[in-house]
């Protein structure tokens, strides 16, 4: 109790109790006079020893306040409001003390952005020389700058991509190929449009920088042309459902037929029609096992005969079949494969015959197969055998030529043998030596020639086949 609250009651129970020892007085004895004195004298004996005691429970009360409050200053948190004011003015002093740093103004553009908008480039170049020591007509060495190719590449949109493929010789320029592929049209199915080299067999689509050897082989040449089988139209390319453990690919083709060799009587300009069939298996896990069939179909209607020019829509046919096969351990793969391919082409042309016979057909035939080997990471060695039969025809000579896919002479062929070795300098340079011996009968073909090739590329496509 309050020391101020015992100084107001004591001395207002000492008036109550005189005033009742007065009013007692009234009614007693004097004799009593020292009775109250000895009361009071108690009283206040009690009061002073009830302060006492008072002030000693608060005095201890006030230190245990006391304590408690020191013990409860070092674990009181500063209030959520007060903190956040404080985390605020930290923040405003980092960025003002951010705000009085020097800073380096760069100034950018936009447009410098648009580059990423130009098609990807890439330069071929192909350089040859060859050296045949039984040259007859032709020099018995060469130089020859064969091809100049630049390509490009863009992805027009995420479902179109763009490619082509222009051709630089020493005499002229020419469009190789320039087409634009649109995927997923429907499901699994991929549509081109444009000029590309045909997918007739394997190796019709490769561009010859590409080329396993020197050249594409006899038979090709001789039926296609030397360019081989590449016309302007458009091609379908279906994924087809997997049959058991084989994957299936169907090729469709329309294009117009241009090609000289087959369609050069082809006045109306109908257009030729191609399929092809791929199937593809992995026989083990280093070895696959790939084949194909191939099949084209055009039209010839305008003819030479004696007397002038006679109309007469005649079909031309060309079929073929493929087989490839590629052994490469997964664990040495950049060190050591095998592979075997090999195709074959029969040609079946119908025409009226330049010397006024009438109607007639053409047959030719023609194979390639080459074994190839990766020795070492930078080096592959391989043979290849071609054989060529084109018809016997006793007008082939008549008016124009119809050689190589017909001769005059009886049982023609063409029998070529021809190992080589390829070296890779790097991913971007590569040199190849091969020899090439030939025996033939009733057409012209040298039959010993030495290639040197040289093959470089410039760009982000290096050695793209197509």
């Amino acid at each position: 109790m309050p020391k101020r609250l015992f100084g107001v009651l004591v001395p207002l129970a000492l008036m109550v109790f005189q005033g009742a020892v007065v009013a007692q007085d009234g009614a007693s004895d004097a004799n009593t006079i020292e009775e109250p004195n000895q009361h009071i004298l108690e009283l206040q004996q009690r009061v002073t020893e009830m302060q006492k005691r008072y002030d000693a429970e608060i005095r201890v009360l006030k230190e245990r306040i006391d304590r408690k409050a020191t013990e409860s200053e070092g674990q009181e948190t500063k209030p959520e409001i007060q903190s956040l004011r404080d985390l605020a003015k930290a923040e405003a002093a980092k960025e003002t003390a951010a705000e009085k740093e020097p800073v380096e103004q760069t100034f950018t553009s936009g447009a410098l952005g648009l580059q990423a908008l130009n098609p990807e480039i890439s330069v071929t170049g192909d350089f040859l020389f060859s050296y045949s020591p039984d040259a007859t007509s032709d020099p018995s060495s060469d130089f020859n700058f064969r091809n100049l190719g630049v390509h490009l590449e863009s992805w027009l949109d995420p479902y179109s991509r763009f490619k082509s493929a222009v051709s630089f010789h020493e005499e002229e320029a020419r469009l190789g190929e320039g087409y634009i592929t649109l995927y997923n049209v429907s499901e699994d199915l991929n549509l081109t449009l444009g000029k590309f080299r045909q997918q007739f067999g394997v190796v019709n689509r490769w561009h010859k920088h590409g080329l396993e050897q020197v050249d594409f082989p006899l038979a090709l040449r001789k039926i296609f042309g030397e360019g081989g089988l590449n016309q302007t139209g458009l091609s379908l390319d279906w994924m087809m459902p997997p049959a058991g453990d084989s994957s299936q690919q169907l090729t469709f083709q329309v294009t117009d037929g241009s090609n000289d060799r087959l369609f050069d009587e082809n006045d109306r300009n109908r257009p030729s029609l191609l399929a092809y069939y791929k199937n593809y298996q992995d026989l083990s896990k280093d070895t696959y096992l790939a084949w194909g069939c191939s099949g084209l179909l055009g039209w010839n209607d305008e003819w030479d005969i004696p007397g002038g020019t006679e109309q007469s829509s005649k079909v031309t046919t060309v079929l073929g079949a493929d087989l490839s096969v590629l052994w490469e351990p997964t664990e040495k793969m950049r060190y050591r494969n095998v592979e075997w391919r090999s195709e074959v082409y029969l040609l079946n042309k119908r025409l009226l015959a330049p010397d006024g016979t009438g109607a007639d057909n053409i047959n030719a035939w023609g194979l390639y197969s080459y074994l190839q080997s990766k020795v070492s990471r930078t080096v592959d060695i391989g043979i290849r055998g071609d054989f060529y039969v084109p018809d016997t025809k006793g007008y082939a000579d008549f008016s124009g030529s119809l050689s190589p896919l017909a001769v005059t002479s009886d049982s023609p062929y063409i029998r070529q043998v021809g190992p080589y070795i390829t070296w890779w300098q790097s991913p971007f340079v590569k040199f190849r030596l091969e020899y090439d011996y030939s025996d033939s009968k009733g057409i012209d073909n040298p039959e010993h020639v030495v290639w040197l090739q040289c093959v470089f590329a410039a760009g982000p496509h290096k050695h793209e086949r197509y």
